[in-house]
């Protein structure tokens, strides 16, 4: 450890302690100076979220911890880093913004210690220090956003394949799957548990899958099919497929894609028909058609 850093160590924690409220001003001021954020914060939360976060920097540094480790071994100034960069994440700040708040804070935290600095030499390693102890802190919001950003993404995408998959009750018993677009793994998974839950919500006796909307079916396609009618079997409902267009038949026909297990019909129409005649009911008129 460098001999000036304990000095300078006393010198930035006293600086916080008793210019605390000072320095939490001074750095909100600079966030909205510059423009940094993009958060859709207030000025009442930039502030509440200065003062937690210089409260925690402060008991990180009376920690003894190393200046390079506070920010990630202390948990109350990690948690507020944390907040900080989450509530960021999600109110749509770039992660280079996330980081410029954080760094902000140098400024406030060096004018505060330049006011008791005794004298450049002090003042010199006051900077140092802080400079370290924030760069640590600014590096961790940044990783923070990033891995908070990759769940917000990933929660929209499951979002968006769910309401691009919805489960459709046709007729009392039956239900079908409209799918458009490319069928893959992760699609596959989606309707697989909703139509699942679907089947067991409802008491399903047959439930169909209407491939009108998918562009080509190869044997990934096919394979991810089969997953899907497989699962729904073992539920004790039949499956059905619709929407065999001319040109998907010929395609699984030149694969070799086996599907002679599984009732296919041509359109929506005809797998209702199919459907419920499985279900051994009379057509009523009466019998309700719509979305669940």
């Amino acid at each position: 450890m460098n001999a000036s850093e304990p000095e300078a160590r006393l010198s930035v924690s006293a600086a916080l302690r008793e210019q605390g409220e000072k320095v939490a001003d001074r750095w909100v001021q600079l966030q909205l100076e510059r423009s940094v954020l993009g958060a859709g914060l207030t000025e009442a939360e930039l502030r509440e979220e200065a003062d937690a976060f210089v409260d925690a920097l402060r008991a990180g540094l009376e920690t003894g911890q190393p200046v390079d480790r506070v920010a990630t071994a202390h948990p109350e100034l990690r948690q507020a880093i944390a907040d900080l960069s989450l509530r960021r994440a999600r109110g749509g700040a770039t992660p280079t913004a996330t980081s410029l708040a954080v760094l902000a804070l140098k400024e406030a935290v060096l004018e505060a210690v330049q006011e008791q600095a005794r004298d450049t030499h002090a003042l010199y390693h006051a900077a140092v220090f802080v400079n370290r102890l924030l760069d640590t802190a600014g590096a961790l919001s940044f990783a923070t956003y990033v891995e908070g950003r990759e769940e917000i993404i990933r929660r929209q995408s499951r979002q968006l394949l769910e309401i691009s998959t919805p489960v459709v009750r046709l007729w009392d018993r039956v239900l079908a799957v409209p799918l458009i677009g490319t069928l893959d793994t992760t699609r596959t998974q989606v309707v697989m548990e909703n139509l699942l839950q679907a089947i067991e919500r409802d008491e399903a006796q047959v439930a169909i899958i209407d491939i009108t909307g998918v562009p080509t079916v190869d044997t990934a396609v096919a394979h991810h099919l089969m997953q899907t009618v497989n699962a729904v079997r073992l539920m004790g409902t039949d499956c059905v497929i619709s929407g065999i267009r001319p040109p998907i038949a010929q395609i699984i026909a030149q694969l070799g894609i086996d599907l002679s297990a599984i009732l296919t019909r041509a359109t929506l129409a005809d797998a209702l028909s199919a459907a419920i005649t499985l279900t051994d009911r009379p057509l009523r008129s009466a019998d309700p058609v719509g979305p669940r």
